[in-house]
């Protein structure tokens, strides 16, 4: 509760410093904007993170294993049209 508090003066304060300074600023009103709106991530834990990444991993060797089947597949077809066998 807080956290949402200090969250929400801190965008009053960006707010307040956008209008009155549109043109000026540059490069360390840009760096200072970027902390603000890292502040405003949620990042996710280190389960979460474990969780998705085996999820991505056996997606992709479940794709891995479609395209060899696939591609051993259309490889025995062509070999069995060019030999002629029947």
């Amino acid at each position: 509760m807080a956290k949402d508090k200090e969250l929400a003066a801190e965008d009053k304060k960006a707010a307040k410093s956008k209008e009155s300074s549109k043109n000026s600023g540059g490069i360390s009103k840009w760096f200072k904007d970027l902390k603000l709106e890292l502040k405003k991530v949620v990042w996710p834990d280190k389960k979460t993170v474990i969780n998705n990444s085996i999820v991505v991993f056996a997606a992709m060797l479940a794709f891995a294993a479609y395209t060899f089947v696939l591609d051993k597949g259309f490889l025995w077809l062509f070999q069995f049209a060019i030999s002629g066998k029947k």
